[in-house]
């Protein structure tokens, strides 16, 4: 590539230490693509006869049939997959591919082949995303009447809908998705044409580049447009958090498939076993889901910190985004790959669920509500329930057990139907404000997101 300026071969060494070509191949299709839409530019302009553009589609395409077959030969003295694909090219169809690379650099180069890719994995990380979501609605579906403990610090607090827990899952993917979305606009801008650093003395039509790749826009400074990787961190900042609710979701699979809560049971085919002990059966996708999770937080501040220094425009370091943001991309991607899936064969221990949630003390806040309702200020009506609790503690009973008198002691206030106070179907029907779990509230959900989902 710059023989014209070196003495000396290029040391083995430093080819070693260098190449990108072990990680970067795979963004041979784009390149590839890309490499197609710049000759078409340089036909129009005249720097190319329509037979020479045709052999260069004809050769591309040729060696992309031969990547994808498995038969291409990667040389790591060409450095990167730019280099080996078009020194392949040249070789094969002579001039014609040597006038490739006119008007471009691999800076600008690089920088689209990116965005190509990532365009590309947005939109598949957006269809995972929707069969996951899918996933948890058919699973909430399934189990529409089970009541579950909902859980504050990790202790018992009030009585939700399975289908409800599930369905905050499917709130937060669709964050995710919004997100991604979002990023997709910012990584959707063409930057070829912007050479090096600051375009080319040859004119060439980057509109006309940007409908053939289909980028609604071009970037608008050759500068920014080789030294921006925003997109790269905006995007990996995103599968941050895809990466974190997925390891929230992992961590309540995991409690609620244990021996002590047995809510969940997973399927033989989405579980391991122990080589030692022959009972157990273990919740590996869950827990491996989680332990990924640092990779893709390590991931981002590696490319953050990648950024933080550098000088205006591209610099070498930046060809370490690249293993960064194929490793989240690829981690992301295989997690939700496989929990949707799980999640489908699981089943739920209505039996479990319903002794677990037949705890009164879930009603404890309804019975202050019961008060607040018989014109007793919130703070006095929970201090009279925490004494109630107290007073079962001592008397080693349930709220359902304390008699009237008991409450009566407690505050005049109660009547005779405190009881009634203390049933689950009464409590759940009660929780109608808008994002409650009342049985019509959570059907409703569920049918809002079939709909939505499709």
């Amino acid at each position: 590539m710059w023989k014209g300026r070196f003495q000396q071969q290029t040391a083995a060494l430093l080819q070693s230490y260098s190449q990108s070509i072990s990680f970067d191949w795979r963004l041979w299709r784009h390149d590839i693509e890309g490499s197609i839409a710049h000759s078409a530019a340089l036909e129009k302009a005249g720097l190319l006869s329509p037979q020479e553009r045709q052999a260069i589609v004809d050769g591309l395409q040729a060696i992309g049939a031969e990547i994808e077959g498995g038969h291409f030969q990667f040389r790591a003295e060409l450095e990167d997959i730019h280099m080996n694909i078009e020194s392949e090219l040249t070789r094969r169809i002579g001039d014609a591919g040597a006038k490739l690379h006119t008007a471009r650099s691999r800076n600008d180069q690089v920088a689209t082949d990116i965005r190509l890719y990532l365009r590309a994995e947005c939109d598949s990380l957006d269809a995972l995303l929707r069969d996951l979501q899918a996933a948890l609605v058919e699973l909430g579906e399934r189990y529409s009447g089970v009541v579950i403990p909902g859980y504050t610090h990790l202790q018992r607090a009030q009585p939700v809908f399975f289908a409800h827990h599930l369905l905050a899952y499917v709130e937060m993917l669709q964050r995710d998705r919004d997100r991604l979305a979002d990023c997709r606009k910012r990584i959707n801008v063409l930057p070829l044409g912007s050479g090096a650093i600051a375009g080319s003395t040859i004119l060439l039509d980057r509109q006309l580049v940007a409908d053939l790749l289909g980028f609604p826009s071009l970037t608008r400074n050759s500068m920014d447009a080789v030294s921006d990787r925003d997109f790269a961190v905006e995007l990996l900042s995103g599968l941050a958090l895809v990466a974190m609710h997925l390891s929230r979701l992992s961590e309540d699979v995991i409690l609620w498939a244990s021996s002590e809560f047995h809510f969940v049971t997973l399927s033989d085919a989405f579980t391991t076993g122990s080589s030692l002990m022959p009972q157990k059966k273990n919740p590996d996708v869950a827990e491996l889901t989680r332990g990924k999770t640092g990779r893709v937080y390590g991931n981002l501040v590696s490319l953050l910190t990648l950024m933080k220094g550098l000088p205006m425009t591209y610099n070498r370091d930046m060809q370490e985004d690249k293993e960064a943001i194929f490793d989240s991309v690829d981690t992301v991607k295989a997690a939700l790959g496989v929990f949707a899936p799980m999640l489908r064969e699981a089943t739920v221990d209505e039996v479990r669920c319903a002794e677990a949630v037949a705890d009164a003390n879930l009603l404890a806040t309804d019975l202050a509500d019961y008060l607040v309702n018989h014109g007793v200020p919130f703070r006095k009506a929970h201090e009279v329930i925490g004494r109630a609790v107290a007073r079962c503690g001592v008397l080693e009973c349930s709220l359902r057990e304390l008699s009237l008198a008991e409450y009566q002691a407690l505050s005049p206030v109660f009547g005779a139907d405190v009881h009634e106070m203390l049933d689950v179907s009464r409590s759940m029907e009660s929780r109608q404000a808008v994002g409650a779990p009342s049985p019509a509230n959570v059907a409703a959900e569920l049918g809002r997101w079939k709909v939505l989902l499709g």
